[in-house]
């Protein structure tokens, strides 16, 4: 029996096979209210403003006949809980980062990032034009979830840290916030990884429950103040080169739309996906730059420190390679990610660096 059977005969899953048993139209008819919970603290700079977009455009494509309710995280249930909500069908779709869930499945890490895995170009190759798409419709079948790309944050920092990282010996003891497959590489090297959700980073950092955090970038970690708590900043990080956020919608509820109202759930996603990481790149820069000025520290790993990381999430990988869903999600990426390296770093790679020294 897969999840999806399952939840159906679960007291909440149960509630809505049966409405949907007893519904007589194909397609629900009038206008209708969807509940959208998320992982993000309301306000959370990026982040939040993804899951509002995508809510605001499909009220607005529908011309009124869908209205998103959404819902932060806490509002009805917590930051982590949202997968299981929409899936059990106590909600009507989430919006998110799906690493949060490899719980559930490990393969959901690849629809946000892997450690040395996708810049956000090549997940947009992969995603749109090399089957990615695809993998993340049958992985979410599996939980009864119809899902889309819906943001992403370009390449994240290395993290704020209370010391500075000179040898892969610096990790061990360190209580550190990261989630995903990276947390679990970084657990490799001795590290106390922590997964906290983003709205509650700032005080469990402040408060020295934890010694270091990645969050985002320049623009998204600067309004949630971590340079008011330490000053060592790393701007390059192994574990979320291009992450891409999610939305997912209950399959019940996404089979229950019209096809038209369908499409806009796609549609709203994937317009998102690309506005949301203008929205980190044009920030970025200037809020790197009031962060140095402000005393921040920008450092860089050491390649001993580099190497550590590629050795420790190669573990992880092989760990993972008897699930036959995930080998078959890791192939699709690597292949596609090689590909599309190849040219861009013979093409674009090439320009930028004899730009930037041409122009100075």
């Amino acid at each position: 029996m897969d999840r999806r059977s399952f939840l159906k005969t679960s007291a909440l899953g149960g509630t809505a096979a049966a409405a949907t048993t007893l519904a007589a139209p194909a397609y629900a008819t009038g206008k209708r209210t969807l509940t959208m919970v998320t992982t993000w603290g309301r306000g959370l700079a990026g982040v939040f403003d993804a899951a509002q977009r995508v809510a605001d455009s499909i009220s607005n494509m529908s011309d009124g006949q869908l209205t998103v309710d959404i819902k932060a995280a806490g509002e009805l249930v917590g930051a982590f809980e949202v997968f299981d909500a929409v899936s059990s069908g106590q909600a009507d779709m989430y919006h998110g980062a799906d690493y949060y869930f490899v719980g559930q499945h490990p393969g959901y890490a690849f629809f946000t990032a892997v450690p040395f895995g996708m810049t956000a170009t090549e997940m947009s190759n992969w995603y749109y034009q090399d089957g990615g798409m695809e993998l993340h419709d049958e992985l979410g079948q599996i939980f009864g979830l119809k899902s889309f790309l819906g943001g992403n944050t370009g390449a994240q920092a290395g993290g704020w840290y209370s010391k500075e990282i000179n040898s892969p010996e610096d990790f061990n003891g360190l209580k550190f916030r990261m989630p995903g497959l990276g947390g679990k590489a970084l657990g490799k090297l001795g590290a106390s990884v922590q997964n906290i959700p983003g709205s509650e980073v700032y005080q469990a950092l402040s408060s020295g429950a934890i010694d270091g955090t990645e969050w985002i970038g320049p623009w998204a970690d600067e309004k949630a103040g971590f340079q008011e708590i330490t000053k060592t900043y790393y701007t390059a990080g192994f574990h979320e080169p291009g992450a891409a956020l999610s939305v997912a919608t209950n399959r019940d509820v996404f089979d229950s739309l019209t096809p038209g109202q369908q499409k806009m759930i796609e549609i709203a996603s994937g317009e998102c996906h690309q506005w949301s990481l203008s929205q980190f790149l044009a920030n970025n820069g200037a809020a790197l730059q009031r962060l140095q000025a402000g005393g921040v520290k920008v450092m860089e790993f050491p390649d001993s420190v580099w190497d550590a990381f590629g050795a420790a999430s190669q573990e992880v990988m092989a760990e993972n390679m008897g699930d036959e869903l995930f080998k078959k999600i890791y192939d699709s990426a690597q292949k596609s990610m090689t590909a599309s390296s190849l040219w861009n770093n013979l093409s674009s790679g090439v320009y930028t660096a004899q730009r930037d020294r041409v122009l100075g």
